[in-house]
C-alpha cells in the first residue's frame, strides 16, 4: 500500500471516527436524551401501558422541564391511568410553558365540559370559544362546546354544535353518540336512531359503530333488534368487546345461560382487560362460586402486575369467606413490594372485617405515612374508629377524607347520616353538610333523602315535605316513599301514611323501616292485629332473614306477644347464630320476666364468640348489679368503656357504681363528665355527675347539675340527690320544698330515706 493510499485511508477514518464523535455527543444532550424517553412514553402510551409511560415522560420533564410537550404527554398517560387532578396539573403546566398549545387547551377544556359545575362550565365554554375562533372546523372542539351548552342549559346552541361536529367529523363515532343522547335527552328517540344508523353508513366496516347502534336499542327495549345488531357486529369482528358483553348480558337476562356464558368465556381471553373478569362475574352470580374463584385466580397469575386484577380476586375471596386466601395473596404482594399501597388497604379491610383492630391499624397508617392525601386510607381509619366505639375519631376521619376530595359522595352521604342521627346540633351540622356538597351533587336524590332525615331530626317538617315533593318529581323510590309516609304519620294522615309505606313495599317488600312505620299507621288507626297480620305477611316473604325475624319480634313483644316474640327471636338466632341484636333483646325479654339465670347465658354466649362486644358486656354489667355483684358489675362496666369509649351509658354506670360501691369520686368524675359530653340531654347521666360532685363536698356545681337533671328527667331520684345538696349548702328552704315534692311523687325509692334523715 503506497502512502497516498494510506493517508487516504486514515483521512476516512478520521471522518468516521469524528462522525461519530458527534452522534455521540448529540444524543448525550439532555434534548436528545428527553426525545428518546418521550418516543418511549408514547409507545408505552399507545400499548395502554399508562402507569409505566408516566415514568417515561417525568424523566424527559426532568431533562426537559421547559418543553410544553412533555407536560401535555404527562397529562394525557396521567388521566389514562386514572389520576384526574395529575393529568388536570400536566395539561395546565403544558398550557404555562406555551398558551397556544392547542391539542392541551382543548383537552383541558374537555374536562372542564366533563362536570357540572356551573362556574367551571362557564370557563370551559370560554376556552372554547376561543379556540373557535382560530379553528372553526375542529370537530373535538364544537363536540366539547355542544356538551358544555347542553350542560348549561342551552339546548339550541348545544344541538347546533352538535349537528357541526358530526359535520365535520362524519365518521366520528363518539361524536355521533354525543349527538344521538342529546337527542334522547330532548325525547327524540327516532332522531338519535337516525343519528347512530347514519354513523353505521358512514362506516360500513366498523363493528363499533353496529355495536353502538345495539346498545342503543337496548336501552330502548327493542331487545331484538339489539340482539341483531350484536350479531352484525360479531360477524365483522368476532372477538369484539362491547358487542361480545352485551350480547351475554342480554342473554343471561333472557335465561340463555349457555350461550351467555361461551359469549362471557371469549371476553376472558381477550387481551382488552376491561372485560376479562365478566366470566368469573358470571360464574359467582350463578352459585358456581369454586368455578369463579379459579378463574379470579387465573386472571391474577396471568398478569400479576395487575393490580385491578388481584383487587377482584380478594373481593372474590372475601364474598367467598375465604379470608386467609385474600391474605396470603396480599402478603405474598408485600413480599414483593412492601411500599404497596393497594395491598397494604386491603390486608388492613381484610383485619378489620376480621375484627383485627390492631393489625388493621398498623396497615392503615403505613398507608398514611407514604402517602397522606389519599382519602381512602383517612375513610378506612374511620371505618376502624367506628368498630372500636371511637365515634368523634371516626367523624374526624370522615371529613378528613372529604377535605382531601369533597366530590365523595358516599362519604358526605355516611357522615351526614351519623350527625343527624345526634339530633340537635348534630342534625344542623348534617344539614350544613349536604348544604356545602358540590352544586353537581346537590339536586341527586340520594342527597335529597338525607337532607329530608337531616330535617326530619331538627323537626322542620315544612321543609322536609318541600324536599320529598322534589325528590318525587325526579324519582318515585323506596326511600322517598318511605318519607312520604313517615311525614304524613307525623301530621296525623294515617290513611295517607299507609298508602305511601305500601307503595314504598310494592318497589322494595324487604324494606323493613318501611314496614316498621306502616305497623305505627295501623297502630295509629287502632287497629292492632292487622298490623301484626300485615307485619307477619311480609316477614314470611323473607324466611331467612334474620332481621325481618327480630321485626317480628319486637312488634309482638309490643302488643304483649312474650311468646310468641321469644319464638321470632329465637328464628332470628337460628337464621344467623351470630346476629347479636336478638340475643340483647332475648336479654330484654329475660330481664322483663325476671330470668336472670337466662340472660346471663345469653349474653355469657355473645360474649364467648365475641369478647369485645361493648353492648352485651353493658348489659351483662346491668344484670349483675341488680343481681347485687357489684364487683362483677365494675368488671364488666370497665371492659365495656374499654372496648366503647364512646359508649354514653357504660360511661355513666361505671361512674356510678365506682361513686356508690367502690367510693372512688376522683376516679368517677371523668367518666362521668364524658358521658354527659357525649349525651347532654340524658337527665339520668347529668344526675350522675351532680352526685358525684355531691360526694366530693362540691356543693354548689352539684346544686347546677342536679337542677338540669331534675328538669330533665320523670325520674324522682335526681330531686332527693338535689334536695340533699341544697341542704348541704345551707339552702334549707329549697331543701324542704324540693323533699315535699319527691315525696309525693314517689316516697318508696332507696333515695328518700336518706335525704329524709338529713334534713332533719
Amino acid at each position: 500500500m503506497n502512502i497516498g493510499s494510506l493517508l487516504r485511508r486514515r483521512a476516512h477514518l478520521t471522518g468516521v471516527l469524528m462522525m461519530t464523535f458527534a452522534l455521540v455527543a448529540c444524543t448525550s444532550t439532555p434534548e436528545a436524551k428527553s426525545a428518546k424517553f418521550m418516543a418511549e412514553g408514547k409507545r408505552l402510551l399507545h400499548e395502554t401501558d399508562a402507569n409505566r409511560a408516566i415514568l417515561q415522560f417525568r424523566n424527559a420533564a426532568q431533562l426537559t422541564p421547559k418543553n410544553a410537550e412533555v407536560y401535555y404527554q404527562l397529562g394525557l398517560a396521567s388521566l389514562d391511568a386514572g389520576d384526574i387532578r395529575g393529568g388536570l396539573i400536566s395539561l395546565q403546566k403544558a398550557l404555562d410553558l406555551d398558551p397556544k398549545h392547542k391539542e392541551a387547551q382543548l383537552r383541558l377544556s374537555q374536562l372542564m365540559a366533563s362536570t357540572v359545575e356551573p362556574s367551571i362550565l362557564k370557563e370551559a365554554q370560554k376556552r372554547l370559544r376561543g379556540l373557535l375562533q382560530d379553528d372553526p372546523e375542529n370537530a373535538g372542539a364544537l363536540h366539547a362546546l355542544a356538551l358544555t351548552e347542553l350542560k348549561l342549559g342551552n339546548s339550541d346552541d348545544s344541538m347546533r354544535h352538535f349537528e357541526r361536529a358530526a359535520e365535520r367529523a362524519p365518521q366520528d363515532l363518539f361524536v355521533a353518540a354525543s349527538l344521538a343522547n342529546a337527542k334522547l335527552l330532548q325525547r327524540d328517540p327516532k332522531g338519535a336512531e337516525e343519528v347512530l344508523k347514519r354513523a353505521s353508513q358512514n362506516a360500513p366496516n366498523s363493528a363499533d359503530a353496529v355495536a353502538i347502534l345495539g346498545r342503543f336499542y337496548s336501552s330502548q327495549n327493542r331487545l331484538a333488534d339489539a340482539e341483531r345488531q350484536y350479531a352484525r357486529a360479531l360477524e365483522m369482528d368476532p372477538k369484539h368487546p362491547v358487542a361480545l358483553v352485551d350480547l351475554a348480558m342480554l342473554q343471561d337476562q333472557k335465561g340463555r345461560l349457555q350461550e351467555a356464558e361461551k359469549n362471557f368465556k371469549t371476553l376472558s381471553d381477550l387481551s382488552d382487560k376491561t372485560n376479562q373478569h365478566s366470566y368469573a362475574n358470571f360464574l359467582f352470580q350463578h352459585g358456581r362460586k369454586d368455578e369463579a374463584l379459579a378463574e379470579f385466580e387465573r386472571l391474577a397469575k396471568r398478569d400479576p402486575n395487575d393490580r385491578l386484577f388481584r383487587t377482584r380476586l380478594i373481593a372474590a375471596f372475601q364474598a367467598a369467606d375465604r379470608l386467609p386466601d385474600a391474605q396470603k395473596v396480599l402478603n405474598d404482594a408485600l413480599k414483593r413490594n412492601p411500599k404497596d399501597l393497594d395491598a397494604l388497604l386491603q390486608r388492613g379491610e381484610i383485619s378489620l372485617s376480621a375484627r383485627n383492630y390492631d393489625s388493621a391499624e398498623g396497615d392503615f397508617n403505613q398507608v398514611l405515612r407514604l402517602q397522606p392525601d389519599a382519602p381512602e386510607v383517612h375513610y378506612a381509619l374511620g371505618r376502624l374508629y367506628l368498630a372500636r366505639g371511637a365515634t368523634s375519631r371516626y367523624k374526624e376521619e370522615l371529613y378528613n377524607a372529604l377535605k382531601l376530595n369533597p366530590f365523595l359522595m358516599p362519604i358526605r352521604l355516611e357522615l351526614a347520616q351519623v350527625l343527624s342521627s345526634e339530633g340537635g346540633k348534630g342534625a344542623t351540622t348534617s344539614l350544613d353538610l349536604l348544604d356545602s356538597a358540590p352544586v353537581s351533587q346537590r339536586q341527586s336524590v340520594p342527597l335529597i333523602v338525607k337532607r329530608n332525615w337531616a330535617l326530619w331530626s331538627l323537626k322542620n317538617f315544612a321543609e322536609m315535605r318541600r324536599g320529598i315533593d322534589r325528590g318525587l318529581a325526579r324519582e318515585k323510590s323506596t326511600d322517598l316513599r318511605l318519607q312520604d309516609g313517615i311525614w304524613k304519620l307525623q301530621a296525623g294522615n294515617y290513611s295517607g301514611a299507609q298508602a305511601a309505606l305500601e307503595q314504598a313495599l310494592n318497589i322494595d317488600s324487604t324494606n323493613l323501616d318501611a314496614l316498621a312505620v306502616l305497623n305505627q299507621a295501623y297502630v295509629g288507626q287502632n287497629q292492632r292485629g292487622m298490623a301484626v297480620q300485615k307485619v307477619k305477611e311480609y316477614v314470611a316473604q323473607q324466611p331467612k332473614s334474620a332481621m325481618a325475624q327480630q321485626l317480628l319480634g319486637v312488634v309482638l313483644m309490643a302488643n304483649g306477644d312474650r311468646t310468641q316474640a321469644r319464638a321470632a327471636f329465637m328464628a332470628a338466632k337460628s337464621i344467623d347464630p351470630h346476629y347479636v341484636t336478638a340475643s340483647i333483646t332475648l336479654t330484654q325479654l329475660d330481664v322483663l320476666e325476671g330470668k336472670w339465670e337466662d340472660a346471663r347465658g345469653e349474653l355469657t354466649s355473645v360474649l364467648a364468640n365475641d369478647p369485645g362486644n361493648a353492648t352485651a358486656l353493658l348489659w351483662l354489667g346491668q344484670v349483675e348489679a341488680v343481681k347485687g355483684n357489684k364487683a362483677a358489675a365494675l368488671e364488666h362496666f370497665r371492659k365495656a368503656v374499654a372496648n366503647g369509649p364512646e359508649n354514653a351509658s357504660a360511661l355513666n354506670n361505671l361512674a356510678y357504681l365506682l361513686v356508690e360501691h367502690a367510693k372512688q369520686p376522683d376516679e368517677a368524675l371523668k367518666y362521668a363528665e364524658r358521658a354527659v359530653e357525649l349525651a347532654p340531654d340524658n337527665g339520668d347521666f347529668v344526675d350522675t355527675l351532680g352526685w358525684i360532685l355531691y360526694q366530693k363536698g362540691l356543693y354548689r356545681p352539684a346544686i347546677k347539675n342536679l337542677e338540669n337533671a331534675a328538669s330533665k328527667n320523670s325520674n324522682v331520684v335526681p330531686k332527693y340527690h338535689l334536695a340533699m345538696a341544697y341542704a348541704k349548702a345551707g339552702e334549707m328552704a329549697s331543701a324542704r320544698n324540693t323533699l315535699n315534692a319527691a315525696l309525693k311523687l314517689n316516697p318508696n325509692v332507696p333515695e328518700a330515706q336518706p335525704a329524709r334523715e338529713l334534713l332533719k
